[in-house]
């Protein structure tokens, strides 16, 4: 272990430390192999998906057990409200109408969770673009909650996992991404992702690990 990596590995676990779990997007739309046959995604990408929620999932069971609070990040595309500038990067058309296929429309399935399921109390914020931090008072309310790090948790690893710890770092959040909590749909983009995450933004780790920190064994 590198001096600087057990520096941050012991800011994580003084006595008075107060970690939470974010989770960001486990949702149909991102994560259920049903809901992605369109995307022609590969039999390896698809099992690296379906690991990862199922780690997801173990480290939600481990900070309940732990008394870590979490909290659930979810993306509600309402076409009242369309993200134009979504609409413009993905279509071209910044004034048009969301499209019939925009992910995660409120009040569909694919807006549903994924094989995980919120506890009744825990924090859950929609979100309309990327970052879980963005429009929305998922900061307030974990530092109401006396949290002082996070685990940030999810899919995907390019996307919303990377904008949600990005800003949770530039709002002066510690932040450990477990590496076999997330997954992209192109094993290079997820690779690609995960550099840069450790570059600026997180200690990367795993799911094993993060538990330890909890429990400061």
């Amino acid at each position: 272990m590198t001096g600087l990596r057990a520096r941050q590995l012991a800011h994580l676990t003084r006595p008075e430390a107060r970690p939470a779990l974010v989770v960001v997007d486990v949702q149909r739309d991102f994560a259920d192999p049903e809901r992605l046959a369109a995307y022609g995604l590969s039999d390896a990408v698809l099992a690296a998906l379906d690991a990862a929620v199922t780690r997801v999932g173990q480290l939600v069971e481990a900070a309940r057990a732990a008394e870590v609070p979490v909290a659930w990040v979810e993306l509600g595309s309402d076409p009242a409200r369309p993200w134009r500038a979504g609409n413009w990067l993905r279509g071209g058309d910044y004034t048009g109408p969301m499209a019939p296929d925009e992910p995660c429309l409120h009040g569909t399935s694919g807006a549903d969770w994924c094989r995980l399921t919120p506890a009744e109390g825990e924090v859950r914020v929609v979100k309309r673009g990327y970052s879980g931090f963005f429009g929305t008072d998922l900061d307030a309310r974990l530092r109401a909650a006396g949290c002082d790090w996070l685990t940030v948790a999810g899919v995907t690893s390019e996307c919303c996992v990377q904008a949600t710890a990005q800003d949770a770092v530039q709002l002066d959040w510690p932040v450990v991404v477990p590496r076999d909590a997330t997954a992209a749909y192109d094993p290079a983009v997820h690779t690609a992702a995960l550099a840069h995450l450790g570059l600026n933004v997180a200690l990367l780790s795993d799911v094993d690990e993060v538990v330890r920190l909890w429990a400061r064994d």
